[in-house]
């Protein structure tokens, strides 16, 4: 049965929910440019990957008695920044990168979010992600608010060097907007430890003393936390595991695929096949590789840092031996029949134009954003569950937050206490999401979004709103 809701409260929830999807769009009183085509039925309209974003909440706030004040603090990201980055290519020529770095909310901590390098990354990007990271460290009862950057740019084009150089420039442009107390950046696609590394030393020269915390995901000996790296994929690993059992479906039972054949997708793919789950497809940027058998995925996670592609292997010792597979592409591995599918890769992989084919029963968002609202709607009448990105790849900015304590403390803890800690929080906060879903008949996006905004406007509202301030 669903939550009963105060009329009025409902219309005012309506009321806000158009507010905030139409006045979304703005930043900085201005139209954001950029804009993406969704496709609904005959219709076709565009609208902003922000306003997509937004629209996650519409059924959320249904749901929750929210202040005025807490959805007019959610309508604008707190502080936008762009800039020009000027680096000096190893040819002696001088190219121009544009970066962005943006703090949506922080009315529940400093802002935290990773930074991207990829061709894609724009403005709208880098809001939409630091959106979905202010419910995601809500969700997670982290204090946090949410934050995200990149820059636009193809790393694999660029040598060691110059991605240095654009690394330290990053940082020589936004340090003033950055800092342990007021926004603390991560590792996100096509970034890394080394890369952190670069940026935490480029801060601390900038500020002529070490600052380990502005920083998270560095490399080992600059203070990253123990289970910083698989902490993505650990996370939804012990999503996954806690959602499951709830249906009957056992591992041995379970076929799976994996979109995204990176850090985080490997990573789970890897950590299903040894629990048991028939990992039967996996797919990179370059295309995928499918056996009905499943996958040797620990050879075939050899065979690409070997050769930097994937194959059907099974290596022993240091021989690798190809084995029977199809090769599929990344469009064709979405619409697989299997129980779980996991898009580990980018934003944007199931749409209106292909959510009808998609044939699994579960969906793991292990990738930010890789449902469109506009798919939603079409898995939903197919019955088939989505797991959102802000509560299943939320273990990245959980081992963060570990790393930043330690940081800020000087004191460490092993392995096993931060996994530990790590499966504790991912376990606790699915067993919630599940209990609103259920008690609200809702989605499972939806219950996260609940769960969140109550987070939120708990935070919000302890700051005094209408309410406080209205004559009795």
């Amino acid at each position: 049965m669903k939550k009963a809701i105060d009329k009025n409260v409902y219309t005012q929830s309506q009321t806000n929910v158009t507010i905030l999807s139409r006045l979304i769009l703005y930043v900085n009183n201005k139209w954001l440019n950029k804009k993406i085509k969704t496709i609904t039925g005959d219709d076709c309209m565009e609208k902003s990957l922000l306003a997509d974003a937004s629209v996650r909440l519409e059924k959320a706030l249904q749901y929750v008695s929210i202040s005025e004040d807490a959805i007019e603090r959610l309508k604008y990201p707190k502080a936008s920044l762009s800039v020009a980055i000027p680096v000096r290519m190893d040819d002696g020529s001088l190219r121009i990168f544009q970066g962005h770095r943006v703090r949506y909310d922080d009315t529940r901590g400093p802002g935290k979010g990773g930074v991207r390098y990829h061709p894609s990354v724009s403005l709208d990007e880098v809001q939409s992600l630091a959106f979905w990271m202010t419910f995601k460290c809500a969700l997670l009862n982290l204090p946090f608010g949410g934050a995200k950057g990149g820059i636009t740019v193809n790393p694999k084009e660029l040598s060691k060097a110059e991605l240095e150089r654009l690394s330290r420039g990053y940082i020589e442009a936004i340090a003033d907007f950055i800092g342990p107390d007021v926004d603390i950046l991560a590792p996100d696609v096509y970034t890394n430890e080394m890369i952190m590394g670069w940026m935490m030393d480029q801060y601390s020269i900038i500020l002529r003393h070490i600052s380990l915390g502005v920083v998270t995901g560095k490399p080992v000996t600059m203070g990253v936390s123990q289970g910083r790296g698989t902490a993505t994929a650990t996370g939804a690993f012990h999503v996954i595991n806690t959602i499951l059992p709830k249906y009957n479906q056992k591992p041995e039972e379970t076929t799976s695929a994996v979109q995204g054949f990176g850090n985080a997708g490997a990573e789970i793919a890897e950590l299903l096949g040894n629990a048991g789950y028939r990992v039967i497809a996996v797919s990179d940027s370059r295309g995928g590789i499918y056996s009905e058998q499943g996958l040797d995925i620990p050879s075939i996670r050899e065979y690409k840092q070997n050769n930097l592609s994937i194959k059907g292997v099974y290596c022993q010792d240091s021989v690798c031996s190809i084995v029977e597979h199809d090769i599929i592409t990344n469009e064709q591995l979405l619409t697989l029949d299997v129980d779980v599918l996991i898009p580990a890769a980018l934003e944007k992989q199931i749409t209106a134009d292909n959510a009808s084919q998609i044939k699994a029963k579960y969906i793991f968002e292990v990738a930010n954003g890789p449902v469109t609202s506009s798919a939603d709607t079409i898995l939903e009448s197919k019955d088939i569950k989505v797991f959102p990105d802000i509560l299943v790849n939320a273990g990245g900015v959980t081992v963060s937050y570990l790393e930043w304590v330690q940081n800020r403390n000087g004191l460490y803890w092993s392995l096993n206490e931060v996994k530990e800690q790590l499966k504790s929080r991912m376990i606790t906060e699915t067993q919630e999401v599940w209990k609103i879903a259920t008690k609200s008949d809702v989605s499972f996006r939806t219950a996260a979004y609940i769960h969140a905004l109550d987070r939120l406007n708990d935070a919000m509202s302890a700051k005094g709103t209408r309410d406080y301030y209205s004559p009795c």
